[in-house]
């Protein structure tokens, strides 16, 4: 289906339909619709060549790199996001583009691909405390969107993230209800805000409820399966092992358990673990039943919604800053119960 062959099936010129799928004012809304829902009907998808001659954009949306987080490419929280991102890209006729930047030299990268009019917007991942690309962007006055917050950072800007203060806090009060003292922390790397924001839940779920904080307890690395198996066998071996541990990553998590088997312990029985869960398509946590107690919020839904907000800024430049911030759900599953009686094991 190209163009003409819609316009033909309208009988509407060419010109007219190419308005009504651009956007342009001067088509009435009830013709504006029409042309929509035949696009959609018939599959139509328009240019985006085309479409950014008659708009003045690029129609792309940039995904910058750098060059110490590569890992991100083969991340599958990333490939989520980034697959929900594209989703909605594609039904407003952009494409995508993926770029990487030493980061030395990330304002440079930046620069050039707006002053070459590659983009028309970049989405910033992975922020880290105090983030340096936020600032970069609010001086250049380009549109960007964040996915997370940064703490530190007093600019006004576009973001969306997960409350992870508030769910790493309620993971944790749970596991104080059931009777757990001894709570360990497997985070993610110290200076990315999320972890820094998980960390703060944790610790003022112990404060509220008069309970020591052991820095024993606490570990903070990049979360892979390796790590979290490393990091719980590492536990195990203390005086006074955790009976619960609250881990960032369902990928960790794994790690976690896979300890917990070489132990000879059962999850849930021996000692409690609740993960964040990204909502992975290709990391489900279990079918009807969760195995994992979980803090869940889709991060493909935040990829989703993170596209829909750039655009917006892309088309309405001077609108207000917009911030969305996602709740997560906590789903109770099967590596949660009470506190093991220790004297009794």
């Amino acid at each position: 289906m190209n163009l003409k062959q819609l316009s033909e099936i309208l009988r509407l010129s060419q010109t007219t339909v190419s308005r009504a799928l651009n956007g342009y004012p001067e088509v009435s809304e009830d013709t504006r619709a029409r042309v929509q829902a035949a696009a959609y009907k018939h599959g139509y998808r328009p240019n985006s060549r085309a479409k950014g001659l008659a708009t003045g954009r690029s129609m792309v949306i940039g995904h910058v790199i750098p060059s110490s987080s590569q890992h991100e490419m083969v991340n599958p929280i990333f490939g989520d996001f980034v697959a929900g991102a594209a989703n909605k890209y594609a039904k407003h006729g952009y494409d995508i583009m993926f770029t990487n930047a030493d980061d030395t030299s990330i304002e440079k990268a930046y620069r050039s691909l707006f002053q070459r009019g590659a983009v028309d917007g970049v989405v910033l991942q992975s922020p880290k405390v105090n983030e340096p690309r936020i600032e970069v962007l609010t001086r250049m006055g380009v549109p960007f969107i964040v996915h997370g917050r940064s703490t530190g950072v007093n600019a006004s800007y576009d973001w969306i993230d997960v409350n992870n203060k508030s769910s790493f806090l309620r993971a944790t009060r749970f596991l104080i209800d059931l009777g757990h003292h001894r709570i360990a922390l497997i985070n993610g790397l110290e200076d990315m805000d999320f972890a820094q924001r998980r960390r703060e839940g944790y610790l003022e779920a112990l404060k509220n409820a008069e309970l020591a904080v052991d820095p024993d307890l606490m570990r903070s690395a990049e979360m892979t399966e390796v790590y979290g198996h490393r990091e719980t066998h590492g536990m195990l071996q203390l005086d006074d092992p955790p009976t619960a541990i609250l881990t960032s990553s369902m990928i960790s998590a794994i790690g976690v358990r896979r300890a917990m088997d070489e132990a000879g312990l059962k999850m849930g029985r021996d000692i409690s673990v609740i993960a964040h869960d990204d909502d992975l398509s290709y990391l489900k946590n279990g079918q009807d039943v969760p195995i994992f107690t979980a803090t869940r919020s889709s991060v493909r839904l935040a990829g989703e919604m993170a596209a829909e907000m750039l655009i917006e800024r892309i088309t309405s430049p001077d609108d207000p800053a917009k911030t969305r911030l996602l709740e997560a759900e906590l789903v109770v599953g099967e590596s949660t119960g009470p506190a093991p009686n220790r004297s009794r094991s």
